[in-house]
């Protein structure tokens, strides 16, 4: 899975325990899939100017998720590679989400934004 499997098994765990029921969530929701598609094989992230504002929220609901449903169990737990994981999927994924909503109230051009992603949190 690469270097982030961690981060595209948490976007893609996200994705498959959310209700796609309304319009908006289900556009959510694929486009957290092809984010996780692309880091399968890749650290950078491109995504279409008309869909900034969509990945944001959506990276922003995987840091939520996270924050609320799944580091307290990892913390309780004791499971300290884990939670290190857990914590660097929260940062940057809040991180990401700023830098596509800033960019996406920016407005001018609609060309894609770029994004790479930070190094990945060691094992150690």
């Amino acid at each position: 899975m690469g270097e982030y499997g961690f981060f595209v098994a948490h976007l893609r765990f996200i994705a498959a325990k959310t209700d796609t029921s309304e319009p908006e969530t289900a556009m959510m929701v694929a486009e957290l899939g092809r984010i996780a598609d692309v880091l399968e094989a890749s650290r950078e992230i491109t995504v279409p100017f008309d869909r900034l504002r969509i990945a944001a929220r959506g990276l922003a609901g995987v840091a939520g998720f996270l924050q609320e449903q799944i580091l307290p169990e990892a913390v309780a737990a004791g499971n300290k590679a884990g939670e290190r994981q857990i914590r660097w999927v929260i940062d940057t994924s809040m991180r990401l989400m700023t830098k596509l909503a800033s960019r996406a109230e920016l407005g001018g051009n609609d060309e894609p934004f770029v994004l790479s992603l930070p190094a990945a949190p060691s094992d150690d």
